[in-house]
């Protein structure tokens, strides 16, 4: 039997823009992904307020969104980006890393449909959330 979450930790890994940015998956299982990217200078996207980039957190938010897919019961194989909505709250604060969490709560024949939300130390005020559908591949 596959172990979906090593495949997905795997696959994560693998992925040279995951590594440029330090995700780091911290833990997934049963449709669900957290993934956790350290603040570095070279993600700021303002250098006047320390900000980092709305890319970079673009970039955890699809990421964590297909780890937690992988990782679902219903899902037989990888998986594709179809749409992904995102919602901005606010900058994150500056020094501090962003953890994003995401849950796969639906899963069709060919899609599945995910949300997640991205913070920092302040958990209570998420910095972006989002929501996207992702393809379900054939194993």
């Amino acid at each position: 039997m596959v172990d979906k979450a090593q495949l997905a930790r795997h696959f994560i890994e693998a992925i040279p823009h995951c590594r440029a940015l330090g995700m780091e998956l911290t833990d997934i299982g049963e449709g669900m992904a957290v993934i956790e990217m350290p603040y570095a200078d070279k993600l700021v996207g303002d250098p006047k307020t320390g900000v980092i980039h709305g890319g970079a957190v673009s970039a955890i938010m699809d990421t964590c969104c297909g780890a937690a897919v992988m990782s679902h019961p219903a899902a037989p194989g990888g998986t594709a980006t179809i749409d992904l909505r995102i919602d901005y709250m606010r900058g994150a604060t500056p020094g501090q890393k962003i953890v994003t969490k995401a849950h796969c709560y639906q899963i069709t024949r060919n899609v599945a449909f995910v949300r997640a939300t991205a913070f920092d130390d302040d958990a209570d005020r998420p910095v972006a959330t989002a929501a996207g559908s992702f393809t379900v591949e054939k194993a």
